[in-house]
């Protein structure tokens, strides 16, 4: 990939949206992270609806599932409904290993699930696993 891995990351909370920043940007130098907050605010920045007209698609999106207003199922549903955003692969970053999400997060059309780990260490390393996974393994479209 000749410039930035664009990524999305739709995070609620602000200290594991920094800390994942910090770590993806620490971990890859060419990556681009834009953040939204809420579920409503993913699906705006998606479809370029205001406020977000200007942005640019992301590459991945790395998606909570328990998100305020619209929760990260709805979104990941949505957004495999679009014919546009579709091929947008979506790995689901969330706490929760409920098989239950698990399966429903796959049957919605999740690229990937993972589980965030609970130590220091261990979220880097994810991290960094996941940004170079998507930025050198993987042909985007």
């Amino acid at each position: 990939m000749t410039r930035p891995l664009r990524i999305l990351m739709v995070e609620d909370n602000a200290g594991d949206a920094e800390f994942a920043r910090e770590a993806l940007e620490g971990a890859v130098p060419t990556v681009a992270i834009d953040a939204v907050t809420d579920g409503a605010q993913a699906i705006a920045y998606l479809k370029r609806l205001p406020p977000f007209e200007n942005a640019d698609l992301p590459d991945v999106v790395l998606l909570d599932l328990n998100l305020p207003k619209v929760d990260g199922r709805e979104v990941l549903a949505e957004v495999k409904r679009d014919e546009r955003l579709r091929r947008i692969p979506i790995v689901v970053l969330t706490s929760s290993d409920s098989e239950q999400d698990v399966r429903k997060s796959y049957e919605l059309g999740a690229n990937c699930y993972v589980t965030k780990p609970v130590g220091l260490a261990e979220s880097v390393e994810a991290l960094t696993t996941i940004a170079r996974f998507w930025l050198s393994m993987v042909k985007l479209p």
